[in-house]
């Protein structure tokens, strides 16, 4: 079969790879969008069924469109997101192929450009964008061994409290991710200890006004690196049941067993870090500072919103944080089910170019690589803190195929001389 040609191939439909078609459209670069199942196929199924985003409608979607029929302050289901970049990948006229998994992109010896191999055939591309995001493969650490009575699944992998076994529960990360699951199966009946790790906890909402607002004025989504000691801090933060305020406390007051970062396992019993009061303390510390920030900004501009001193209310400690468990047997405890909510690592098997760090990281700048024609797009703090967002993800976009536009200025300029040349 002939080999297609085209300047530009995007690998992945996601929220990423639609961005990245449209600007791609807008500067008039040919390009195609392959993906291996459907579009945006992360929400519909690496996600638990209740999902939703963690912004408002009004703030995490693409400048283009809003999403259809929903109130802006409120947060879509995965559903309806999945749905809402179908929809605009259909607007933009995005050229997406579904059910083509690339195999492998390698550069051509001796002349520009990759060969893309897929499933459906061969492809010449000048340009190569990975879109696949940050959530590739999921990461469950090398701590508990197999055993035929604890079911372990990671989060991805978890859909709704009637899929796991009768029994308690072990969430292992308090992210989003696993301070949403934890709080749905408490909810559900379940006992459930949550393995609390250092974490950021800013409020659902203050002062009448949504913390991704507040984010964007004071100027932090614009942040462009992470302040040192907080790389692997997770965000906690929850758009379920129309939004509210991760409070590891109240959860604690409500039921839910809280111990410490998960350290180890022996013998039957897993084993904790003494870091649980230290852990909820630096969550309360991020929180208090945001409020801060707050107040100090809206009496510096004269904004009329409301002042809300019940923010700032604590509840007690329970006796899991006073007297925090060290070790658990899971036995003892009727743990049935362990969900590891412990993120992801990348995945760029199929990208053989000399665009990665000795540990496989991405080695790039606002996602242009180390190796000339490869970019990434979709990644954690590709640019500023907003990177992996869908808004933010956009505007990273932008920038890549302002880049890529760019360089076709030198291609054409190169091959218009070497014509001249040619003709002389």
């Amino acid at each position: 079969m002939p080999i297609e040609k085209v300047d530009t191939v995007i690998v992945g439909a996601g929220q990423a790879g639609v961005a990245m078609s449209e600007h791609l459209s807008m500067a008039g670069v040919s390009h195609l969008v392959l993906e291996r199942h459907r579009i945006a196929e992360g929400w519909r199924s690496n996600s638990w069924d209740s999902l939703v985003a963690n912004g408002p409608a009004w703030h995490d979607r693409f400048p283009n469109l809003e999403f259809p029929g929903a109130h802006p302050d409120s947060f879509p289901s995965k559903d309806e997101v999945a749905a809402y970049f179908e929809k605009y990948a259909a607007m933009i006229n995005a050229p997406v192929r579904c059910g083509v998994e690339v195999k492998s992109v390698s550069r051509n010896q001796g002349r520009p450009g990759f060969l893309v191999i897929t499933s459906t055939g061969e492809i010449e591309a000048n340009n190569i964008v990975a879109a696949t995001g940050p959530f590739q493969k999921p990461l469950i650490p090398n701590i508990i061994p197999e055993h035929p009575a604890i079911t372990q699944i990671h989060s991805n992998q978890y859909r709704n409290p009637a899929q796991l076994p009768e029994g308690a529960v072990l969430v292992v990360g308090a992210g989003s991710s696993g301070g949403q699951i934890a709080d749905e199966l408490i909810r559900a009946g379940r006992t459930v200890y949550l393995s609390v790790g250092p974490h950021e906890r800013p409020p659902r909402a203050y002062r009448g006004r949504d913390y991704c607002w507040w984010l964007g004025v004071l100027g932090k989504w614009d942040l462009e690196t992470k302040t040192p000691g907080t790389e692997h801090i997770t965000i906690s933060v929850s758009g379920a049941r129309g939004g509210h305020t991760v409070d590891f406390r109240r959860l604690a007051a409500q039921g839910m067993r809280l111990v410490g970062s998960t350290n180890s396992y022996d013998n039957g019993k897993v084993l904790f870090a003494n870091d649980l009061s230290d852990n909820i303390a630096g969550g309360d510390a991020s929180y208090n500072a945001l409020l801060d920030e707050a107040d100090a900004y809206t009496e510096r501009f004269g904004l009329d919103l409301p002042e809300e001193p019940e923010a700032r209310e604590v509840t007690p400690d329970s006796d899991c944080i006073s007297n925090p468990t060290l070790e658990l047997d899971l036995k003892q405890a009727g743990v049935t089910s362990i969900i590891w909510a412990t993120g992801y690592s990348s995945d760029y098997g199929w990208l053989k170019v000399n665009a990665f760090d000795e540990v496989g990281k991405p080695k790039h700048q606002r996602g242009v690589s180390s190796e000339p024609g490869v970019f990434f797009l979709g990644l954690p703090w590709q640019s500023r803190r907003g990177s992996a967002f869908i808004w933010g993800v956009w505007h990273d976009a932008k920038f890549l195929a302002d880049r890529i536009v760019t360089q076709r200025r030198y291609s054409d300029y190169h091959a218009s001389a070497h014509r001249g040349l040619q003709r002389a």
